[in-house]
């Protein structure tokens, strides 16, 4: 029996990776707070682990203050290096390690695969210094930069279902900025497929046709059979979120170019079915 030890395990993702790789019959050691601050207890689950999963950090759609800045670096940095100097202290090393960045690493000016542009600004920033402490390990890393992750069970759509249904829906800003996105089964499906194989990349984990958010809005109201007339303004956003609100109002247009040049075959390839699957 293999085991997976996972840092942020009671999040949306965290939580369907353990049902999942449970159900396969994997043994499941969730990774939790408290053990990232004991150096001994941590290296202890790192050397009986045969994979590690790095969810950890803080809701990126949060009105970012400079204190809450710190929070989303720390959560995520610090966590990510507790993390590589336990795997890098033990002898008994995990196979590979698969970390979290987002696709927000991108500029949005183009369509892009793993080989992207850049952006310059914090999310970004974050989301490279975030990468370049899990390589950090000796040992076997994947990076899997999220898109926005669409699942029944919580994330982005369960926030966005109940004005939807009431008939309150709309498109955020002009609705032209991309939204990179992922069913949960394709995601959970990407990680049995790496794990199995034990490839050690970079992969973008988003759907192979992207879409905006007015195609979200539209695909959402038909699934839903329901009116999306009711936008919500751009600046409405800037006063609640301030800075973080550009994880709504920004988009990247992000392919999974190396999942599919290794065959990974997608479930949900477009937003109209992967919407009507979840609704």
């Amino acid at each position: 029996m293999k085991t997976i030890a996972i840092t942020g395990a009671s999040g949306f993702v965290g939580t369907s990776l353990k049902d999942f790789f449970g159900n396969l019959g994997y043994k499941i050691l969730p990774i939790k707070r408290e053990v990232l601050d004991n150096k001994k207890e941590l290296e202890n689950i790192v050397s009986s682990s045969d994979i590690i999963i790095n969810l950890a950090g803080a809701n990126i759609i949060n009105r970012w203050s400079d204190e809450y800045k710190k929070l989303l670096y720390s959560s995520r940095i610090d966590t990510t290096k507790k993390i590589v100097n336990a795997i890098n202290s033990v002898e008994n090393k995990p196979n590979i390690l698969i970390s979290t960045s987002a696709v927000g690493i991108y500029d949005n000016k183009h369509r892009y695969d793993e080989k992207g542009d850049f952006s310059n600004d914090f999310l970004s920033n974050l989301c490279q210094t975030w990468e370049d402490e899990a390589k950090k390990a000796n040992t076997k890393v994947s990076i899997f930069r999220f898109g926005i992750i669409l699942g029944k069970n919580g994330g982005a759509l369960a926030k966005m279902m109940l004005p939807f249904k009431l008939g309150l829906g709309g498109i955020i800003g002009s609705g032209k900025q991309s939204f990179s996105y992922i069913h949960i089964d394709d995601l959970l499906n990407a990680y049995k497929f790496v794990i199995e194989n034990c490839i050690e990349d970079t992969f973008n984990l988003t759907a192979p046709e992207p879409t905006t958010n007015y195609g979200l809005t539209k695909a959402l109201g038909k699934a839903l059979n329901r009116p999306t007339i009711f936008p919500v303004p751009e600046f409405a956003l800037k006063l609640i979120f301030s800075e973080g609100a550009k994880v709504l109002t920004d988009g990247q247009e992000a392919i999974p170019k190396k999942l599919l040049d290794l065959g990974f075959k997608f479930k949900y390839n477009n937003i109209q079915e992967t919407v009507n699957s979840l609704v």
